[in-house]
């Protein structure tokens, strides 16, 4: 066997090797419309209170290794209609929608910047998040989990000010009740390719 035969040989092989682990490790586009769970929950003067949806889209990429677990996020956007948003109280919710400016601002967003997943699931995200309008940078810890169908669940919570994105909580009866300024977002997501 000659030098030349037994270089492209070795060279077939190197290749070969490479085109396996790609095609080990990929890219995935993933997605959730309507299917979500957001639960919003915050207190005021009189009693604590939520509001709740499962409207919305998501769609991300992650990276997903040859053992099926994840790997990397490299893209995320999360869009919820400001009025999809419901509590047990239509009175509450209209001072809500109003105090978010949904006439002029319909979503609240989330923009993917960066991310970090460890083995254990965990995923830490650096975006944008909008409110009203305003967009302030945001941190995001969430844990992943791939399922048995291919999905992917992704669960966490994230406490923000009112103040942050310049929306004035809002206050009921003339202003006899008024909300506090912290709320806390939940949210339980399946994506699915």
């Amino acid at each position: 066997m000659s030098l030349s035969s037994k270089i492209s040989k070795g060279t077939v092989l190197i290749l070969l090797a490479q085109m396996f682990a790609i095609a080990a490790i990929a890219q995935v586009k993933y997605s959730a419309k309507d299917n979500l769970k957001i639960l919003v929950s915050g207190t005021s003067t009189l009693h604590d209170w939520t509001m709740a949806t499962a409207k919305g889209d998501c769609s991300a990429t992650f990276t997903v290794n040859g053992a099926g677990q994840l790997t990397d996020l490299t893209a995320m956007h999360l869009s919820i209609p400001v009025e999809s948003l419901k509590s047990e109280k239509t009175a509450m919710d209209k001072n809500a929608y109003k105090a978010l400016k949904a006439s002029k601002f319909s979503a609240i967003t989330y923009t993917l910047s960066s991310a970090t997943v460890t083995a254990d699931g965990k995923v830490k995200c650096q975006g944008s998040l909008s409110v009203a309008g305003t967009a302030v940078p945001t941190e995001l810890l969430a844990t992943a989990k791939v399922n048995a169908d291919k999905s992917i669940s992704i669960s966490g919570s994230k406490k923000i000010s009112m103040k942050a994105y310049k929306v004035d909580p809002p206050t009921f009866m003339m202003g006899t009740i008024k909300t506090g300024n912290d709320i806390t977002v939940n949210f339980d997501l399946v994506l699915r390719k």
